[in-house]
């Protein structure tokens, strides 16, 4: 199994010095670069390049620059995406964003996971695991999301959370770690 296959199934994988992983994380960084570097009014150029970038993408989106990921042929996002400034995707694992999602600025999404243990560390090793957002959910500014998590439909994350943990359908969840406070009723 190669560093790649070992990455997309959650097992510990060689991200740092991989040069298959290194390549495919520089053509990422290319196009990340030249997306956040285009006139800010250029807008057919910029969904062009986020649709080469992104492994899927439906027809209404919008990311405002800066935007950053690992390879961005592992986002999926849904119809009716809009990410503020310097939103973060570290997708060496799959992130899945749903319809009607809203994301706050200076946010993250981190799907890799490093070994407590120096000398595993210290060879570049790490684990990845995804993050999936269901329909109708709104990030506040600064949220982090970390691996593994699963957030519900119809959830609201307050801003300067930090999501350690799946959070159910229709919650306001606020926090360090950030934990439900309530459901959302209509």
């Amino acid at each position: 199994m190669n560093e790649k296959e070992k990455m997309l199934n959650g097992l510990l994988y060689d991200a740092n010095y991989d040069e298959s992983l290194k390549q495919e994380r520089i053509k990422a960084k290319i196009l990340c670069q030249k997306y956040n570097n285009l006139p800010y009014e250029n807008f057919e150029e910029k969904n062009k390049l986020i649709k080469e970038l992104l492994g899927k993408t439906k027809d209404s989106f919008t990311i405002e620059p800066s935007f950053y990921c690992d390879y961005g042929w592992n986002i999926e996002i849904g119809e009716n995406f809009y990410s503020n400034h310097n939103l973060v995707i570290l997708d060496p694992a799959k992130v899945t964003f749903g319809d009607n999602i809203f994301i706050g600025p200076n946010c993250g999404f981190y799907t890799a996971q490093h070994p407590l243990d120096i000398e595993r560390r210290n060879k570049g090793l790490e684990w990845a695991f995804p993050i999936t957002v269901g329909n109708n959910v709104w990030f506040g500014g600064n949220v982090t999301i970390l691996p593994g998590v699963t957030i519900g439909d119809n959830c609201t994350i307050g801003a300067g959370s930090v999501v350690v943990k799946d959070i159910p359908a229709n919650s306001l969840a606020v926090g360090t770690p950030c934990k439900v406070i309530r459901k959302i009723d209509e």
